[in-house]
C-alpha cells in the first residue's frame, strides 16, 4: 500500500502546475508591466478603432449622400474650419523647434612617442626635483587606483627634463589636438570649412589671445560671417555646453553647419608643487579632443549618425562649497595649479540628482514615473521607512557615456543608477586608454560602442559630465541607423584588445 500511495503522490506531483509565484522573475513582470503602460493609450484605441471601422461599415450609399449634403448645407462652417486648420498647421511647422543633426565627429589620437607609462611617469617626476617624498608617495598610490593604463599620453613639453612649459608649447599642444581633429572630420564628411556658419570651442584652462577659435578660423580660412564662440573655464562638462549653445545658434540661422570643438590644455597646467590635493589632475588628465559637426538641414537626416532629443544643464555655483571644489589657484609657494576638494563626490552626487530629475520625466518610460510618482506618495502618506524608488534608467537608454573622471566618478554613478557593468565599459576603457581627456571623454566613449559595432538605429545615448562651477549637464542622442564607425576611428587600432581586465 505504502507503494501504490508513494507512486501516486508522485503522479500528483509531475501533473501539477508549477508555482509561478515562486518561478517568476520580478524582472519579467516588471518588463511586462513597462510594455503595459507604455503602450496603453495604442491599447485603449484599438478597441475604439475596431467599434468606428464596424460602424463605417455598416454605412449605405444613402447614408453616405446624406452626409454629403450636411456638408454642403454647412459649408461656410467647413471653409472655416478647414482655414483654421490649415493656418494652425503653417504656424506650428514655422514656429516648432528644429531638428539638430549629428552628421559626424572625430576624436583626436596622439601620436605614439606622447605616451607615458608608470614607471617612466613617476621617473620623470622624480627627476624633476620639484616634488619631495611625500608627494611622489601620493602620486604613486593616485596612478595605480586610477583606472589608467600604459597608453595614455601627455604633451610634448612634459616629455623633456627639465618640464619646457611655455605659450608657444601650449599652442602647439592646442594646434595639433584641434587640427588633427578638424582635419579628420572634414575629410570623412566631405564638408568644406567655408561652409561652416557656426564655430564653438571649449577649453577651460587655456584662452590665449587671439582665441582658440580664431586660430581655427585662421588655419581653415572660414568666412567672414562666421558666428564664432569660445568657452573657457566651464570644466569637464563644457563639451555638452558647446552643444547646448550650438544648438540654439541653429534654432536661429536656417541651413547652416555648426561644428563644436571640446579640448583641454595641460602644458602650462602641470602643477609643480606639493599640495596633494592639487596634485590629482597631473595623475589623471591627459591629451585628448574632439571635433563635432551639426547640422539644421532636414536634406543630411539621411548621412547624419544621431539626432539630439534633449539637453540638461544644472548649475549648483550658488553653493559656495560647490563653486570651490574645483578651484584653479596658487598654493603657498606661488605654485598655480587645480585644486580638487574632499567634498567633490558628494557635491557631484546632489548636482547628478538635480539633473536626473529634471531629466527623468523627459526620458523615462510613464511606467517608472508612475512608480515613482506612487512610491514617494506612499512614503509621504504611511511609512517613512519606505526606500526611494531609484527610477531604472536602462529602459530609457541603450548606451551611457559617462564621462571619464575617475574610476570614482564611475564607479558612484555605476552604483547609482544601478547600471551593469557592461554600461560602464565605454567609459572605464576610455579612462584606462586615453585617461581624463576632459570635456572631449565623452566622445571617446561614444567611439568605442562605434567600434564594437553595438550602435542600433533607434538606440539612445546619455552622455553626462561633470564640470568646475559646479555643473552637471546632460546630452540625449538617438541613433538614425545602424552606425559604424568612421575611418580613423581612435580606437580602430585597439578594440580587439579591449575591454581588459581592471583591478577595481
Amino acid at each position: 500500500m505504502n507503494g501504490e500511495e508513494n507512486n501516486r503522490v508522485q503522479i500528483r506531483q509531475r501533473t501539477r502546475l508549477p508555482d509561478f509565484l515562486q518561478s517568476v522573475n520580478l524582472k519579467y513582470v516588471k518588463l511586462g508591466y513597462h510594455y503595459l503602460i507604455s503602450h496603453l493609450l495604442t491599447l485603449c484605441l484599438i478597441p475604439l478603432m475596431s467599434v468606428i471601422v464596424v460602424e463605417a461599415s455598416r454605412l449605405s450609399l444613402d447614408d453616405v449622400h446624406q452626409l454629403w449634403l450636411q456638408l454642403q448645407y454647412n459649408l461656410v462652417s467647413f471653409i472655416v474650419f478647414s482655414v483654421v486648420l490649415v493656418f494652425g498647421s503653417t504656424v506650428y511647422i514655422m514656429t516648432r523647434p528644429r531638428s539638430v543633426y549629428l552628421l559626424d565627429y572625430s576624436c583626436y589620437l596622439p601620436p605614439s612617442h606622447l605616451k607615458v607609462k608608470y614607471q617612466q611617469f613617476m621617473e620623470h617626476s622624480e627627476l624633476t626635483g620639484d616634488f619631495d617624498e611625500s608627494s611622489l608617495e601620493f602620486q604613486r598610490k593616485i596612478l595605480e587606483r586610477s583606472g589608467l593604463g600604459e597608453e595614455t599620453c601627455v604633451p610634448e613639453a612634459m616629455h623633456y627634463l627639465p618640464p619646457r612649459p611655455s605659450m608657444a608649447a601650449a599652442r602647439q599642444e592646442a594646434e595639433q589636438v584641434m587640427f588633427g581633429a578638424l582635419d579628420k572630420l572634414f575629410a570623412n564628411t566631405n564638408v568644406k570649412p567655408r561652409d561652416i556658419g557656426i564655430l564653438v570651442v571649449n577649453c577651460s584652462l587655456f584662452n590665449p589671445t587671439p582665441s582658440l577659435s580664431a586660430m581655427i578660423i585662421n588655419k581653415y580660412k572660414l568666412r567672414g560671417n562666421i558666428r564664432s564662440f569660445n568657452l573657457g573655464g566651464m570644466g569637464c562638462s563644457a563639451g555638452v555646453i558647446a552643444i547646448d549653445l550650438a544648438k540654439d545658434m541653429l534654432q536661429v540661422h536656417r541651413n547652416s553647419y555648426a561644428v563644436v570643438v571640446s579640448t583641454e590644455n595641460i602644458t602650462q597646467n602641470w602643477y609643480f608643487g606639493n599640495k596633494k590635493s592639487m596634485l590629482i589632475p597631473n595623475c589623471l588628465f591627459r591629451v585628448g579632443g574632439a571635433a563635432v559637426l551639426l547640422s539644421n538641414r532636414s536634406v543630411d537626416r539621411r548621412r547624419s549618425k544621431y539626432k539630439l532629443v534633449h539637453v540638461v544643464r544644472t548649475h549648483c555655483g550658488a553653493n559656495d562649497k560647490a563653486f570651490k571644489c574645483v578651484y584653479q589657484e596658487q598654493d603657498d609657494n606661488g605654485k598655480t595649479g587645480v585644486s580638487l576638494s574632499k567634498d567633490l563626490m558628494a557635491i557631484a552626487g546632489g548636482a547628478l540628482k538635480t539633473n536626473i530629475t529634471t531629466l527623468g520625466p523627459l526620458v523615462l518610460p510613464i511606467s517608472e514615473q508612475i512608480l515613482f510618482f506612487v512610491t514617494l506618495v506612499a512614503k509621504k502618506l504611511f511609512n517613512a521607512k519606505i526606500k526611494p524608488y531609484i527610477p531604472d534608467f536602462k529602459l530609457a537608454f541603450d548606451h551611457f557615456c559617462i564621462h571619464a573622471g575617475g574610476r570614482a566618478v564611475i564607479d558612484e554613478l555605476e552604483k547609482n543608477l544601478q547600471l551593469l557593468p557592461v554600461h560602464a565599459e565605454a567609459s572605464r576603457m576610455t579612462l584606462h586608454r586615453f585617461g581624463n581627456t576632459s570635456s572631449s571623454s565623452i566622445w571617446y566613449e561614444l567611439a568605442y560602442t562605434e567600434a564594437k559595432g553595438r550602435m542600433r538605429k533607434g538606440n539612445r545615448v546619455w552622455q553626462i559630465a561633470f564640470g568646475s562651477g559646479f555643473k552637471c549637464n546632460s546630452a540625449v542622442w538617438v541613433a538614425l541607423r545602424n552606425v559604424k564607425p568612421s575611418p580613423n576611428n581612435p580606437w580602430e587600432d585597439c578594440i580587439h584588445r579591449y575591454p581588459v581586465q581592471l583591478n577595481l
